[in-house]
This record gives structure tokens, C-alpha cells and sequence, in this order.
């Protein structure tokens, strides 16, 4: 028997001073059974820095052509693509036909460095893309904080995020690489 999705609900508050963005959200995330609390995390956090009333997460891990995270407009046209980890070139390229913009969020320390090393070269011709990194100690307090019924404000200001629970707070710095 497969193993089924875990399903988290969460209630998210969201103050970004850079953005002027101040919105609160009720979501049900759907955890893939091979998903990690630090990468569920991963996209809590990246879903807080891009917020937006048409932003949502996709199939995930259960499907091979959808991102972590996208944004439409009403018509369906890919506004956002948002990829976690090391994604492959070939799958950035993909991405930045079908988006007007795509976003890569790294959170595995040294690995994401090798990986941005050595993928950066070729990502240079794609000029709608972004990259940030965010440390893996970061990340792993996230995971701390994953409940399967949370309640999280996320405060955005340059370059930092921090996001607190009624277990705790995590002060996530956002490294931009590109």
C-alpha cells in the first residue's frame, strides 16, 4: 500500500516591509511522504518572501512538470516558477520559456554553493531568473516549528525574514546570489 500526503493547516501572517505587503493566508499543504519538515518548511518560507493573492503551491514532489510554487493570472499563463534545492539547467531553461519570472531558493550550505559554481555559467543567458540561498541551520529551526496545525508570522525586512510561532522564532537570512 502507498504511502498518502500528510496534511498540514496553516494560518500565515505575513508583514513584508520591503514589498508594502501585508496579508494573512489560510493554507493546507499536502506533505509528499519522501518530503522532509525542512523542505515543507523551504516552501513556507518561499511562499512568504513571493506572496501574492494568485500564488500557490503545485503537486510538488508527486509530479515532474510543476514547480514547488507558482503564480498564474487568470488566464493560466505562468507568471512565477518557483524552484527549491539545486534544480537542473535544463529544467531553469524550461522554466524561463514558460514564466515571466523564476525564482530558485537554495538551502543546502555548501552543496547549494557547488551547485551555483557550477550551474552559473550556463544559467547567465536566462535573464528572468533569481536565486537566493538561505543557510541550512536556518532551515532546520524552520523544521522545528512544523506542526500539523500552525499558526506563523512571518516579518520580512532587507535581507532577513523572521518567522515566529507560539514554539519559538527563526531568523532566516535571504542571501541573494543572483
Amino acid at each position: 500500500m502507498a504511502l498518502r500526503a500528510t496534511i498540514f493547516k496553516l494560518e500565515l501572517h505575513i508583514a513584508d516591509m520591503v514589498r508594502g505587503y501585508y496579508d494573512s493566508h489560510a493554507l493546507t499543504l499536502a506533505r509528499h511522504p519522501s518530503e522532509t519538515d525542512e523542505r515543507m518548511m523551504m516552501r513556507v518560507l518561499a511562499f512568504s518572501l513571493l506572496a501574492d493573492e494568485h500564488l500557490a503551491f503545485t503537486r510538488g514532489l508527486s509530479t515532474t512538470d510543476e514547480p514547488a510554487l507558482w503564480r498564474k493570472d487568470l488566464t493560466g499563463a505562468v507568471l512565477a516558477w518557483v524552484e527549491l534545492g539545486h534544480p537542473d539547467e535544463r529544467r531553469l531553461l524550461q522554466a524561463s520559456g514558460k514564466a515571466d519570472q523564476v525564482v530558485v531558493f537554495c538551502y543546502g550550505g555548501p552543496a547549494s554553493q557547488v551547485w551555483w559554481q557550477g550551474a552559473r555559467q550556463g544559467l547567465e543567458r536566462i535573464r528572468n531568473l533569481s536565486v537566493y540561498s538561505v543557510r541550512p541551520e536556518a532551515v532546520r529551526e524552520l523544521a522545528g516549528l512544523a506542526q500539523r496545525s500552525m499558526t506563523l508570522h512571518v516579518t520580512i525586512e532587507e535581507g532577513m525574514a523572521m518567522v515566529s510561532s507560539d514554539s519559538g522564532s527563526v531568523m532566516a537570512e535571504i542571501e541573494t546570489w543572483r
